[in-house]
């Protein structure tokens, strides 16, 4: 099965703007800026190898980045220019907590650097040490072994005293790892919002949205494939999810957490894209997470069997493909979540549920709201309005 999934309009939609206030540059400096207080380190390779696998000091945290990982051949140059002495760009860290840090940058580096020496890959491509080619750590002559055992990564540590005063106006924690974060976040393959919201919002939360995405009826409606992993480390190596867009792109994570984001009614103001910069630096407890994932699997379920296995669908195009709108899903996710209380007058009438839809995604007026032309606050407002009335007319 094919299923194409309609995502509706761009998260960055232009929020209103406000009138800006004359302020002297000056004092706004003195008011307002802040400085970023960090210390430098060198880590050998082993090092960085029993950091990552012990736990205690640094957090990898690989569930929480991006998907699209490294090549065998591109760890395999990160280790030649290693060998060669060729300078490496630093790794940002940020203290999480005291003497516990989490990476902010340089994952890929990192996660090469541990697979490499832990023997979990072979040398290839390398374009300057061909011999080496084929080789892999516990296997190197000792010569290549002490060269390599005496590299090093910089790493930069962003440390818990940079968080500014939380008084109004003043920047926190969070907002500064996002600042600094958007500057390193230049070159390369520049990671989409929804890989930068998991980079820098490791907790609770985030565990819930990753946790959610692995539901076997959100990845059966969305067509992404299964997680059948007894470890559920496995999934990220998983090829066939490799090839799934909203898997390689974290919109699968982006549409779990649009559920969470839309459903406080207060959080929907300015771009889609700060309602879901808000959404994910909410916290909550374990025993919290596991009421949302319960309440987020009920809906979902609901849904599922009131349209007969096939919610959030539009009309086939007009090649005949299935298609899926993620504006559809998180709006019914929404209003039937606020008509939880009528779930079972609304599956009686499921019948007339279904039609409603269809006549909706049939009017020329009504489609463009239900699909999400336009992601600003009103417009989706607007559609889960429309979606409560598909679901409960007045």
């Amino acid at each position: 099965m094919n299923i194409e999934v309609v995502m509706g309009g761009p998260e960055d939609d232009p929020e209103v703007p406000t009138a800006a206030t004359q302020q002297d540059p000056d004092e706004f400096f003195s008011k307002n800026a802040f400085r970023i207080v960090y210390q430098t380190n060198n880590f050998f390779l082993p090092q960085i190898k029993d950091l990552i696998e012990k736990g205690e000091v640094l957090n990898l945290r690989p569930e929480y980045q991006r998907r699209l990982r490294w090549t065998t051949a591109q760890k395999s140059r990160l280790i030649e220019s290693l060998l060669l002495n060729i300078p490496v760009p630093p790794i940002f860290l940020y203290e999480s907590e005291a003497a516990r840090y989490e990476v902010m940058d340089g994952q890929q580096r990192l996660n090469a650097v541990r697979e490499f020496i832990a023997g979990d890959f072979a040398l290839t491509g390398l374009p300057v040490l061909k011999p080496l080619n084929g080789i892999r750590y516990y296997r190197c002559p000792p010569r290549i072994k002490r060269a390599l055992d005496r590299a090093s990564l910089s790493a930069i540590v962003l440390l818990l005293e940079s968080e500014a005063e939380k008084t109004e106006g003043r920047l926190t924690l969070t907002d500064i790892r996002r600042f600094i974060f958007d500057r390193l976040n230049t070159g390369g393959t520049k990671l989409n919002p929804q890989e930068i919201r998991n980079a820098l919002n490791p907790g609770n939360f985030n565990k819930v949205v990753i946790d959610l995405t692995r539901y076997n009826l959100f990845t059966t409606v969305f067509d992404i494939p299964p997680y059948t992993e007894t470890d559920p480390n496995e999934y990220y190596e998983n090829e066939q999810r490799q090839k799934n867009t909203l898997y390689s792109t974290m919109g699968d994570c982006q549409l779990i957490l649009r559920y969470f984001a839309l459903n406080d009614e207060v959080n929907i103001r300015g771009s889609m894209k700060s309602i879901l910069d808000r959404a994910m630096e909410r916290e909550v407890t374990v025993e919290e997470g596991e009421e949302l994932k319960q309440e987020f699997k009920e809906r979902f379920q609901f849904l599922y069997d009131l349209f007969e296995g096939a919610p959030f669908a539009l009309p086939p195009d007009d090649k005949g493909r299935i298609r899926v709108s993620a504006a559809i899903y998180d709006a019914a996710m929404v209003s039937i979540n606020a008509l939880w209380d009528q779930r079972t007058s609304i599956m009686d009438d499921a019948t007339g549920v279904r039609r409603r839809m269809l006549a909706a995604t049939s009017d020329d007026a009504e489609m463009p709201i239900l699909t999400g032309q336009g992601n600003t606050a009103l417009t989706i407002k607007d559609r889960i309005g429309l979606m409560r009335k598909i679901l409960r007319p007045e």
